[in-house]
């Protein structure tokens, strides 16, 4: 990379990682109502392949955001630690953490409970509306099974809760991988793995257990592991240019490519065999178990996405994905609940009571379009006209406070 295309410590080709990442998750919910299954089709060529292994696996991309978002994360405190400066202020972490979330994040969970659950989807008594709310809001709601597995405030922002709680922790997790980094992280490892065989052996069902934060600390390991290691290999490979080795940068573009397709290859196999599983005790029992496997293809795109050759750099970092990723967080705490909402209400108009389970393909077509069309436009609305003003008055309330 050069250094025009680092200014800011930005790593523009994970913008595009980003979009990728999520805009899959989210084509599995809007799947999860319309049914389409997705097929390239290729007339002249003889080509027709089915995609419906990649949309029915589609939850499984949230741990690589979630190792992205560990990675991206961690990158500020290993650039101290290389530089002999302390760790990050804590506070002004989580302040920076609370700007990009809050704002965004509290609005949809009221223009949710006001357009939605309501008119449309009322709560069962006023005492678990209240939990429901004070967990939804204090990012905690995926901790009790009935706010969890029941709450009519939508699916997706569980994540959310989950990168809030490791938020809070995140601190810790650097001090201890600063002193003693493979302590640290092997036992963020083993207390996941530890939890997911307590799972496994102890329980028959997982569905309150799978997307638990301890669930997720040896992703959050290798995450870190990734930004320990992505400085060297930046720096590494930028002392090279300086030094006009050409033959090098070759041949570091073209190992970054191969283990950038390799490892999309080797997740594509392993999200066949989960797409194969039958039954949700089954589903979510083979994601725990192959968490790691997963987060190991996503750990090695991470790190050889911004050293590939030029073409594909461009291809994942540029003005679209920027701008894709910049509204991505909001895009997807709203998505399924548009998806969900659209299908209620009959928008687009089907002649079936129930077009995804009658095959209606002038239904389901528009349908799914209109799902990512409105769920992009709103996130951009929200993005801009919630979150960053919200950001923009959060800071001014800090600095009247201090």
């Amino acid at each position: 990379m050069t250094s025009k295309r680092r200014e800011g410590n930005r790593i523009p080709e994970l913008d595009g990682l980003r979009v990728l990442m999520i805009f899959i998750v989210s084509w599995f919910h809007i799947w999860q109502q319309s049914w389409l299954e997705p097929v390239i089709r290729i007339p002249a060529l003889g080509i027709w392949y089915s995609l419906d292994w990649l949309v029915r696996s589609g939850y499984v991309w949230v741990d690589g955001t979630v190792l992205l978002s560990a990675f991206l994360i961690y990158l500020p405190f290993e650039r101290a630690r290389r530089e002999g400066r302390p760790i990050p202020d804590t506070r002004e972490f989580y302040f920076r953490r609370a700007k990009r979330i809050v704002p965004g994040y509290w609005f949809i969970i009221l223009l949710t409970l006001f357009v939605v659950v309501i008119p449309w989807d009322p709560y069962r008594s006023a005492p678990f509306m209240v939990k429901d709310l004070f967990t939804h809001f204090t990012f905690i709601f995926n901790l009790f099974k009935d706010t969890y597995l029941q709450s009519p405030l939508g699916g997706a922002p569980w994540t959310l809760a989950v990168i809030a709680q490791g938020y809070l922790l995140f601190p810790l997790f650097a001090r201890g991988v600063r002193r003693r980094p493979a302590v640290t992280l092997v036992a963020m490892a083993l207390a996941a793995f530890a939890f997911r065989a307590w799972c496994l052996w102890g329980l028959s069902e997982y569905s309150f257990v799978v997307n638990q934060l301890v669930n997720f600390l040896d992703i959050y390991a290798l995450g870190i592991l990734c930004a320990v290691a992505f400085p060297r290999l930046r720096d590494w490979t930028e002392s090279e240019a300086v030094a006009g080795r050409k033959s090098t940068r070759i041949i570091v573009q073209a190992a970054a490519t191969v283990l950038f397709f390799a490892c999309l290859y080797g997740l594509a196999k392993m999200l066949k065999v989960q797409a194969g599983s039958q039954g949700y005790p089954t589903l979510q029992g083979n994601q725990m178990l192959f968490r790691p496997v997963f987060g190991a293809c996503f750990a090695g795109m991470i790190l050889s996405a911004p050293f590939m050759v030029k073409p594909l750099r461009l291809l994942l970092g540029n003005p679209v994905t920027k701008f894709l990723s910049m509204i991505s967080m909001n895009y997807y705490l709203i998505h399924q609940t548009i998806a969900v909402h659209l299908k209620r209400l009959h928008i687009p108009p089907s002649v079936s009571e129930q077009p995804n389970v009658d095959r209606e393909l002038s239904w389901m077509m528009p349908y799914s379009w209109l799902c990512f069309g409105i769920s992009v436009a709103l996130a951009a609305l929200i993005t801009f006209l919630i979150e960053k003003p919200g950001g923009k008055l959060m800071e001014k309330w800090r600095k009247r406070k201090g």
